[in-house]
């Protein structure tokens, strides 16, 4: 290859090999996506029959009228299991490949060793939430 162009590749070898025509791909396509979201909402607000009612502006419950203020005072603790949950289920899923990978030859005494050590710290969490009244509901 001859020409201004072989300084350039040189410099550059991405430069024509077709790297970036995949970043082009992935703009092009979020470009799309996003037209394709600014025409359905756009066509939305054109179509839609627009009849306002006072019960149409009230808050929907369930099919029951709204009672009471707006504002509900929920519990930290819903949150504090949530996390608990989260955490057991990783733990769950960090089992698994353990499982496999100590079923090799050459892996058993040092992935057991590893997966103690995890399961070490889960349960000294737990025995610091259980502690700290954390698990208890009333």
């Amino acid at each position: 290859m001859q020409g201004p162009w072989a300084s350039a590749l040189a410099a550059d070898p991405a430069l024509g090999s077709g790297y970036f025509d995949a970043y082009a791909a992935v703009g092009l396509l979020a470009v799309v996506g996003a037209l394709f979201l600014v025409v359905g909402f756009t066509a939305n607000r054109l179509l839609r029959p627009a009849v306002w009612s006072p019960e149409k502006l009230l808050a929907y419950e369930c099919g029951v009228d709204p009672v009471g203020e707006g504002w509900a005072h929920t519990q930290v603790r819903y949150y504090v299991y949530a996390f608990l949950y989260v955490i057991f289920a990783v733990d769950a899923i960090f089992l698994f490949p353990w499982a496999t990978v100590f079923a090799a030859a050459g892996y058993g005494m040092a992935t057991l060793v590893e997966m103690f050590v995890f399961l070490g710290f889960l349960a000294i969490g737990l025995l610091y939430a259980w502690k700290k009244g954390v698990l208890e509901w009333t």
